[in-house]
């Protein structure tokens, strides 16, 4: 009379009348691993693209700095120079920092498709597993109330 009870079998039994679909988690992490490898593509993209800019920015400022440090025969010349460079450094800044926002943009519209379409896609596969789990937990509620033959 003082030996517990043994509930192994009947958790056993229990977890048996109840089975849980591995392949929904699977779809899951697929869905996911999916989702991540675009968003990388659209991040690396994005970063190539910005230094692409940045490097063109950096090459033009760097050639507009050896206009503006070649020696000059007259003093004016030199103040031309510096107004010519302040003027082009403006232009470049303008030019550059429009080309940032358009990466900036196509990387915004492009997360927006992507969480639409894993939005849906997120919705198609629970709706799925959820009608699986609905069939496979009436068809164990029957087994189990089906009477012993």
């Amino acid at each position: 009379m003082t030996k517990t009870p043994d509930f192994s079998k009947v958790m056993q039994d229990m977890m048996a009348a109840f089975p849980v679909d591995a392949s929904a988690m699977q779809n899951a992490f697929k869905t996911q691993a999916a989702m991540a490898e675009k968003m990388s593509k659209v991040t690396l993209e994005a970063a190539e693209k910005s230094t692409e800019i940045t490097a063109k920015w950096a090459k033009d400022t760097i050639a507009r700095f050896g206009d503006l440090a070649k020696a000059k025969s007259e003093p004016t010349e030199y103040t031309k120079a510096a107004t010519d460079f302040a003027s082009a450094a403006a232009e470049m800044a303008a030019e550059n920092l429009a080309a940032f926002a358009e990466v900036a943009k196509k990387v915004q519209m492009e997360t927006v498709e992507l969480m639409l379409a894993a939005g849906k896609d997120m919705q198609d596969d629970a709706t799925a597993a959820v009608k699986k789990a609905t069939t496979d937990v009436t068809t164990a509620a029957k087994k189990a109330t089906a009477p012993a033959k």
